[in-house]
């Protein structure tokens, strides 16, 4: 196994950045979008694949319509209205979304066109109730810097976002229809070639023009990265990479992305070598003869009245193990596609005797076979409905991978960086025109308009809040790059504190309860601002404000008052608090018998404790301070 090089693989990167915008409206309708559970909708549909005005379906379309999946909706009538539910034409396009991605357009130099013809983008995948999503090209051209580099922009387009997936139940995927619908920007990149470490550094300088007008959504789900990636000897396929969520994600996708493309060229290789053909004679079904198998796999499968089908493949020993590099083999990409179908997996003979088949069972396989240990062989179980489609969807990959090396897929990114099977990459047929909105005139005076509102440069800006609120540069890196920059500067406008200590509180203490767990989501802006008005007024103290947080993005209390409450939080003046104080001393003279002026520290953890989030470190620092000095006094 050899260690892949991705200096020597000639890697071109390029980003499609999908931002929500700012508004509050839909992009066809009046309906604000507020993220909820609360379903009062719910409908079912069944989408299918069709041809285009070309004649031709689209081959991802009809790839995902393959799984015959029956889709649910759910919503709301606060977020989602007829429109959404594809019960009603769509309205007209909302102002504010198009005056924010002009500005954006204008503010990445990009070449803004006169005319804006609104298309259909076939998908029926259940995102979008229609079986389309509705997407403008708004301007080709452009270009900004990260650092040094200078990234082209090939495209940006204003579109419509996708439902929210809710989850699937076998042959039911479920949708809640609050984020269908909302604005969002999409911009591709230029392909570019740079070291893959580079590569967080020019998506995070693209967010940082995006967060600089002020007129983007912040927050988890709010802005997408999807990466595509080629190599200098993959005859121009061009993966596309979906749903990386985490900049930090973005090298590990490319790295990988590109020792797998290279792996499959090897690969490709080997199965040239191999003179492998597929015949329908090399596939027998196999339920009776492993009807007594050990595998608990094959045992549950057929329980369930499924079919268990093996296939030969002659000449082929050792490919589907084969490991040109770690990590990628034919056997990984074989049980992806498989997995796409609903199907849990797939054996494959390179990893056999295994999983409860046993050496006994293979043998009576390879007789009914009729191969021998130059030979290779698949087994799946799946629904009678579903075998042959999934096997000749092996073939074909198998095929495609022996005569033209990479398929063309679209993938989607995992948690560890790595890439997985989800459809074919869509054709020309995707697009084709909508009927339902007529052509939009983009005016000389809305350019104009444009023009003025450009943002300030992200370096100038971050320079911006340093002077204006006195902070260091990384705290104001911090707050400008988080969701509350807004809420911030509306803090620090209305009410009498620290700018710096709201910046904190903002980024490190909600950030530290996000690392266990909790969900920062739960806290709404009117909820913390409420906070720091209780603070200024001096009926909290300021280390209650971590305790409220924590009980509200626990799901403990829906608000500050339930918060308080549930956690016994009130103001105590300085009179009962330096009684209580006195309390706590009187109960541990030992310890400061023991330890004299050392009795400071484990008292303090003693009182803090008792007095969590009821008083100031400050005072309680002071009171203590005081008591422990008198009754060393009167000792």
């Amino acid at each position: 196994m050899e260690k892949f090089s991705i200096k020597d693989a000639g890697v071109k990167v390029g980003l499609e950045i999908h931002q929500q915008l700012e508004t509050n409206k839909k992009l066809f309708c009046n309906c604000t979008p507020i993220e909820s559970d609360d379903y009062s909708i719910k409908f079912q549909r069944k989408l299918r694949a069709s041809k285009s005005e070309l004649g031709e379906f689209d081959p991802a379309a009809l790839f995902e319509s393959t799984k015959s999946k029956t889709i649910m909706y759910y919503a709301n009538e606060e977020s989602s209205c007829l429109v959404e539910q594809d019960e009603e034409p769509p309205h007209e396009l909302d102002e504010d979304a198009r005056k924010i991605v002009l500005i954006i357009a204008a503010a990445l130099k990009s070449n803004i066109f006169s005319e804006i013809y609104p298309m259909r983008k076939t998908v029926i995948d259940g995102s979008n109730t229609t079986g389309f999503q509705r997407t403008m090209l708004i301007s080709q051209g452009g270009f900004y810097n990260a650092g040094e580099i200078k990234i082209g922009i090939q495209s940006i387009c204003l579109e419509e976002d996708a439902a929210k997936i809710l989850g699937e139940e076998g042959s039911t995927r479920k949708f809640g229809l609050e984020r269908l619908g909302v604005p969002l920007v999409e911009i591709a990149t230029d392909p570019f070639e740079v070291d893959s470490t580079e590569i967080k550094k020019i998506a995070l300088s693209l967010g940082r023009i995006l967060r600089s007008t002020k007129k983007v959504k912040r927050g988890l789900g709010s802005i997408r990265q999807d990466v595509n990636v080629s190599i200098k000897d993959g005859k121009g396929v061009v993966i596309e990479v979906k749903g990386v969520q985490q900049l930090d994600q973005l090298e590990k996708v490319v790295e990988y992305e590109a020792k797998r493309q290279h792996g499959l060229l090897k690969i490709s290789k080997k199965i040239q070598e191999s003179n492998w053909s597929f015949d329908n004679q090399n596939k027998k079904d196999i339920t009776e003869l492993f009807a007594k198998c050990n595998s608990k796999i094959i045992q549950s499968a057929i329980k369930k009245n499924q079919k268990i089908v093996a296939v030969s493949f002659k000449n082929m020993a050792g490919i589907f193990g084969y490991l040109p590099y770690e990590g990628i083999r034919l056997g990984k990409e074989v049980a992806e596609l498989v997995r796409f179908f609903g199907i849990g997996g797939v054996f494959h003979s390179d990893e056999l005797p295994n999983y409860g088949i046993e050496k006994s069972d293979l043998d009576e396989l390879k007789n009914l076979l009729k191969i021998n240990e130059n030979d290779a062989f698949l087994i799946l179980a799946a629904p009678e409905e579903k075998i042959h489609t999934v096997i000749d969807q092996i073939i074909l990959r198998i095929e495609h991978i022996k005569n033209q090396g990479i398929p063309i897929d679209t993938r989607l990114a995992t948690p560890v960086g790595e890439t997985k099977f989800l459809r074919p990459r869509p054709g020309a047929a995707r697009m084709y025109p909508e009927t339902d909105i007529p052509p939009i005139i983009i005016t000389e005076r809305e350019l104009i308009n444009a023009e003025k509102n450009i943002p300030k440069l992200w370096d100038d800006a971050i320079k911006e809040i340093e002077v204006k609120y006195e902070m260091n540069q990384q705290l104001a890196e911090q707050i400008f790059d988080s969701k509350y920059i807004e809420l911030f500067e509306n803090i620090t406008k209305k009410i009498k504190t620290n700018p710096t200590f709201v910046a904190s509180i903002l980024c490190s203490t909600i950030t530290n309860l996000e690392r266990k767990g909790l969900d920062s989501n739960l806290l709404k802006s009117q909820e913390i601002f409420k906070l720091f008005e209780l603070l200024e007024k001096g009926e909290i103290a300021k280390e209650s404000i971590e305790i409220i947080f924590e009980n509200i993005m626990s799901k403990k209390s829906r608000n500050v008052e339930e918060a308080m409450k549930n956690a016994s939080i009130e103001s105590i003046n300085e009179e009962d608090l330096d009684k209580i104080i006195k309390d706590i001393v009187d109960k541990n003279q030992e310890i400061i018998k023991n330890q004299k002026d050392r009795a400071m520290g484990p008292l303090m953890g003693i009182v803090m404790k008792e007095l969590r989030g009821k008083a100031s470190g400050e005072i309680i620092n002071k009171l203590l301070s005081k008591n422990i000095k008198e009754k060393l006094e009167d000792n």
